[in-house]
């Protein structure tokens, strides 16, 4: 997973500033997986605020061309992916599709939509990279239907063993703007997070799947 420095910090930066990061270590949220978290990620929230998404959508778009040059199309990952991923496309004035966990079941059963031609050069959008499985589901999808994926750009990674091994195994490059090391540096450097705060995230992050509240 390939990442700029500077650019990690600032993306945690205004992550911690939108309040998009929720933090509750006696309370966890329970993911769709099952897994129980004392953090959660919310990044759909920054379509909210026109500078932060604007910043987000030009760096996305600029590590876009630096790491894979321009595609033919922009992809989006239903639904946390669409917003941003239209909003990079258009920066980019480029066609723009993006990809349904499921197909529809009714009118024509689409799993992808928009215009998507066989053997285009597609670049996914993802809000969020968490084990990886949902995110390569959309990768699959699109290589089924002819398009030659280049890799993948994502706004944040929880940065979980499980995920660098699921896109290694699919030999699919993942460039994010900011993953969970920067973003625990951000808030303690800023005192959103204590010491003692900071050593739970961590445990939590080394096993997440067996983590528990003591």
């Amino acid at each position: 997973m390939l990442l700029n420095k500077n650019t990690a910090k600032k993306t945690a930066e205004v992550l911690l500033q939108i309040n998009a990061i929720k933090l509750n270590l006696k309370t966890p949220f329970t993911w769709a997986s099952g897994w129980k978290s004392p953090i959660y990620c919310d990044n759909r929230i920054l379509l909210s605020f026109p500078a932060i998404r604007n910043y987000i959508k030009e760096q996305m778009a600029n590590q876009v061309i630096a790491h894979y040059k321009k595609p033919d199309v922009i992809a989006g990952v239903a639904t946390g992916a669409i917003g941003i991923g239209a909003l990079v496309a258009d920066y980019l004035n480029l066609p723009f599709v993006y990809v349904r966990p499921e197909a529809k079941s009714h009118g024509r059963k689409n799993k992808i939509e928009g215009l998507l031609e066989q053997g285009q050069n597609v670049v996914v959008i993802e809000d969020l990279i968490s084990t990886g499985k949902s995110s390569l589901n959309a990768v699959k999808a699109l290589k089924d239907a002819g398009a030659n994926v280049k890799g993948m750009m994502a706004i944040f990674s929880y940065g979980f063993d499980i995920a660098n091994q699921n896109f290694k195994k699919e030999a699919l490059t993942l460039v994010t703007l900011s993953n969970y090391q920067n973003l625990l540096e951000q808030a303690l450097d800023t005192n959103y997070i204590n010491e003692t705060e900071l050593e739970t995230l961590s445990q939590w992050n080394a096993n997440p799947s067996n983590w528990s509240v003591n």
